[in-house]
């Protein structure tokens, strides 16, 4: 795989951005739904300062407020709406503010939005983020709403600005959109046909994450693993997990999320072979009977699910897999329902996250008979979560014992400051809190720890002492460039001029899908 450069969106300095008495507007965004959505809001940041705007430093105080939206489930619109519904009391009272809706739900709900609230400025979809920073100038200057939504894609959203929530970590989107037709699910309505970005400019942008300090990168996609249908190579994802191994400085690679459907044997000998690529797996069940699989349109079975998750047992033994699981779909019976338990259990999921159906207008699933009653689904919501409850225990106090390298992470732990414990990430993504012996180095964020783990509860590991274990104390701290770069942002933040070594890595919102340019 060559390594190619696409031409980056420039995004344009807006006087809107600026205030009356020529300081920058800041901004805040709020991001309702899934890592896709995590990161389309680390592009809209990117865009908002490369136009001129900053980062609020309490979000409440913005005066540019975006709320970038889901529309996969009925809670999220609440949430919308909840929002924007206390927003509008908080514009009243503030000269100037303005408000943004964009994402899915703006792409699905369009002009509703400001007709349910009218106090909104810019209302804009999934297929032109990069606009955004120009509507709210237009609406500054109109004095009125400014709605845009496009119904297919304006530029690959990889091509704008970005502003990286982490300096450790990063999202790296290949592809967009899904030509799946599941019956609950309103994704493919709203972002489109899958759009495939050609393999050198993935690796480019990864390149680019490396130089600027980062060891951890997540590929993301609505379907990873159908990565190639728009290039015509069905083996495309496995390769790509390859080339990944290649990328010198890059420890540690994951993905999500794949479908059963498309899982193929050379995706688990890519994962199997490239060492950096990590012993996790993503992969959604939704049911576990196969008459609603059927129902959903979901084109694999049980029995073809179970049979993968136990080749990439087989090849990886040491693996930790998640899923996802709807309760309650249409037509759903005590009998399919029993089916799913049985799945669930002969699974090990390491997690899942769970969901009650709710009704999508505009599904075909909306429209089925068959919709269950409220107290039906609460019910068998909870008998699966308790059944998930206690595997996840069962399989985390499994690792009890076991020595893990954790990256640390930047207050992922709540009680962490309370329990004096740091809290990171295993190589198999579980979360770890643990605890620095007395006179050891304190890691930062992005460095790496070892520790064994001494304690468990089902959704974290613990790693206070490892004398509990009956042996001497285990742990260690790897200083690593993501640590550095951790260390660059702090100065920065704080006014810090830049040393040289910092000033020999890429800036902190970079154009994305060229390589880093480094000064000589």
């Amino acid at each position: 795989m060559s390594l190619t450069a696409v031409e980056p969106t420039e995004i344009a300095l807006s006087p809107a951005a600026m205030r009356h008495d020529g300081t920058p507007r800041s901004y805040s965004i709020r991001t309702l739904g899934c890592q896709m959505n995590v990161h389309d809001s680390e592009r809209l940041s990117g865009s908002l300062e490369a136009a001129g705007y900053i980062a609020a430093e309490a979000p409440e105080s913005a005066d540019v407020i975006v709320i970038n939206t889901c529309a996969v489930r009925e809670n999220a619109a609440n949430k919308l709406y909840g929002n924007l519904g206390y927003l509008a009391g908080v514009k009243r009272e503030r000269d100037g503010m303005q408000i943004a809706v964009g994402g899915c739900l703006a792409q699905k709900d369009q002009g509703a939005i400001v007709e349910k609230a009218p106090w909104v400025d810019v209302v804009f979809g999934t297929h032109n983020m990069g606009s955004l920073p120009a509507l709210l100038e237009r609406a500054r200057h109109n004095a009125e709403a400014q709605i845009e939504i496009l119904e297919s894609l304006e530029v690959f959203p990889s091509t704008l600005p970005t502003k990286r929530d982490s300096a450790s970590s990063g999202w790296v989107s290949i592809s967009v959109g899904c030509n799946n037709t599941c019956t609950f699910c309103i994704v493919p309505s709203l972002r489109g046909k899958e759009k495939d970005r050609r393999p050198g400019d993935i690796l480019a942008e990864v390149q680019a994450l490396v130089d600027d300090g980062a060891i951890e990168v997540t590929l993301l996609g609505q379907n990873v693993n159908t990565y190639g249908v728009e290039f015509g190579d069905r083996q495309a994802f496995g390769k790509l997990l390859r080339a990944m191994g290649g990328v010198e400085g890059l420890e540690r690679v994951r993905f999500t999320s794949p479908h059963p459907a498309a899982f193929t044997e050379d995706v688990i000998a890519a994962m199997a072979e490239t060492t950096n690529v990590m012993p996790v797996l993503h992969m959604p069940l939704q049911s576990g009977s196969d008459a609603v699989l059927k129902a959903m349109r979901r084109s694999y079975r049980s029995k073809k699910f179970l049979g993968i998750l136990d080749a990439v047992r087989e090849r990886i033994p040491n693996a930790a897999i998640t899923t996802d699981i709807i309760v309650g779909f249409p037509g759903e019976t005590d009998a399919d329902f029993e089916d799913t338990l049985r799945v669930v259990e002969e699974s090990r999921f390491a997690s899942a996250f769970t969901f009650q159906y709710s009704i999508r207008p505009g599904t075909p699933a909306a429209e089925m008979d068959g919709q269950l009653p409220k107290a039906v689904v609460q019910e068998r919501y909870e008998r699966l979560q308790a059944l998930q409850e206690r595997i996840s225990l069962e399989e985390n106090q499994a690792q009890i014992g076991r020595t893990v390298e954790v990256l640390v992470s930047a207050g992922e732990g709540k009680k962490d400051a309370a329990t004096r414990r740091f809290s990171g990430r295993s190589e198999d993504n579980r979360l770890v809190h643990f605890a620095v012996p007395e006179g050891g180095a304190e890691p930062r964020p992005g460095d790496v720890v070892t520790v064994a783990v001494t304690a468990a509860a089902p959704h974290f590991l613990i790693a206070d002492s490892a004398l509990a274990l009956d042996r001497a104390p285990l742990f260690a701290v790897r200083r690593t460039r993501a640590g550095d770069a951790w260390d660059r942002r702090q100065a920065e933040s704080c006014g810090v001029p830049a040393t040289p070594a910092a000033a020999d890595t890429a800036p902190r919102v970079v154009s994305l899908g060229l390589p880093a340019i480094r000064p000589r």
